[in-house]
């Protein structure tokens, strides 16, 4: 017994070594949004439903690239696990240059694509207007946010959760400190919280690139592009990409369908949907350290230490959700006002808050999960299972979703998180997904 409580207490200081320094890199990347939606908030409904369809492109648009990080953070992991400390930083080298490519190939695209894919929503010209506004301003900070996502991606893979956090502080700084002088101080209104945005994510990637180029020469990597490994980075993330292709799907159909629900109503879920954003980002702490554990203790060619890290997160993934959950309950009648003063949406707001909370335990077994198999490369059966899981949520957000915006949400909370659940927890117990070696 004594032992046993020495190895957990030892998994638990090696899991807060890296989970805790994530935590607040990924909460402050939510926050970017969040601070968005607090400030925008103030000027109405409409400016708010704007940045609730503009936030909801950007989003799809860099959470289709994920894989950049996630596809980067196992290999890199892997190699470093086998003794290879050259070859996982080339790895991660390469993903950065495939993240500055495809960011001016989709900025591109977005200047002539932005005007129909908001148009797809169905929303009043109003808001399709503003969103319009914030969306083209947005779409100069795609190249330097994919930067930052590739080289987030390379720093887990090397164990270093810490400097991400670091950036990512420095970011939210500025970030809040450039929207409130651009929208209220020089009066820009919606294009000047997104053009705060853009400023302080190119901040971040030039950090990033000094901090690649230094650890590039501290273990003799070459800086330019291999394209071998460049090839073999895009088509690893090929199925990740699938995957973050389900999850987003699973994301915007509630979007669509409050749209036609009214302003308010789309307002509300703009709001609900960013704290769900900032409850995952922050329980996704537990799955980064999952990635880069498992990864490395597979390349090492130690399966025993790798179910025990998965067994730890899963009982921290669980108890995380309920810490989380408790808190958002007990805050849910007055956290809206910090958003929004509209009367219409505020109303909406304290059951859907309610709903959250109660599913937050499930959402934190779902994400640790999703990191252990993402560290050990199992990216075909995520992308597998994202599929299923939105074949079976879709038509239940139909047939149940559609009458109010509450039993939407309950929808997407219990309905979709449940499924993910299932899948990878039927997935996690198999053990197929244990591959040893770098």
């Amino acid at each position: 017994m004594a032992l046993r409580s020495t190895s957990t207490r030892a998994l638990d200081r090696e899991i807060g070594r890296l989970a805790l320094p994530a935590l607040g890199a990924l909460i402050a990347e939510p926050l970017f949004l969040l601070t968005d939606t607090a400030l925008v908030g103030h000027l109405g409904a409409v400016p708010l439903a704007g940045l609730g369809l503009a936030g909801t492109v950007l989003h799809t648009t860099i959470g289709l690239l994920v894989f950049l990080a996630y596809a980067t953070t196992p290999i890199v992991a892997r190699r470093l696990g086998a003794g290879d400390p050259t070859g996982a930083v080339r790895a991660g080298i390469d993903g950065l240059w495939l993240a500055l490519g495809l960011g001016l190939l989709v900025a591109l695209a977005g200047v002539f694509a932005s005007a129909p894919l908001l148009a797809l929503f169905g929303a009043d010209a109003a808001v399709t207007a503003a969103a319009s506004e914030y969306l083209l301003v947005s779409l100069i900070g795609i190249p330097a946010m994919l930067v930052v996502i590739a080289a987030t991606g390379l720093l887990r893979g090397l164990q270093d959760t810490r400097t991400p956090l670091i950036v990512a502080g420095a970011g939210f700084a500025m970030n809040a400190a450039l929207n409130a002088v651009f929208l209220y101080g020089f009066g820009w209104g919606l294009a000047g919280s997104a053009a705060g945005t853009v400023v302080a994510q190119w901040g971040m990637a030039a950090v990033y690139a000094v901090i690649a180029v230094r650890a590039a020469r501290a273990a003799g990597a070459p800086l330019r592009p291999g394209f071998g490994g460049v090839l073999r980075t895009a088509m690893d993330g090929g199925w990740m990409l699938l995957r973050t292709v389900s999850l987003r799907i699973a994301v915007i159909a509630p979007v669509v369908v409050a749209a036609g629900l009214g302003t308010p109503e789309l307002g509300a879920l703009q709001i609900a949907m960013t704290l769900t954003s900032t409850l995952a980002f922050a329980l996704d702490a537990l799955a980064i350290a999952g990635q880069a554990m498992v990864g490395h203790g597979l390349g090492a060619g130690d399966p025993d230490r790798v179910r025990a890290v998965m067994r730890r997160l899963m009982v921290l993934g669980v108890g995380g959700g309920l810490a989380l959950g408790a808190a958002l309950a007990l805050a849910s009648p007055v956290l809206g006002g910090a958003f929004t003063g509209d009367g219409a949406v505020l109303a909406l707001l304290p059951p859907l808050l309610i709903v959250l909370a109660v599913g937050t335990p499930l959402a934190g077994f779902a994400y640790v999960l999703d990191g252990v198999l993402i560290g050990a490369g199992d990216a075909r059966y995520l992308a597998l299972a994202g599929v299923v899981n939105v074949l079976v949520f879709l038509p239940l957000l139909l047939l149940v979703g559609g009458g109010s915006l509450l039993a939407l949400w309950a929808t997407f909370t219990f309905g979709y998180q449940g499924m993910r659940a299932l899948t990878l927890g039927l997935r996690a117990r198999s053990g197929r997904w244990m591959c040893l070696g770098g």
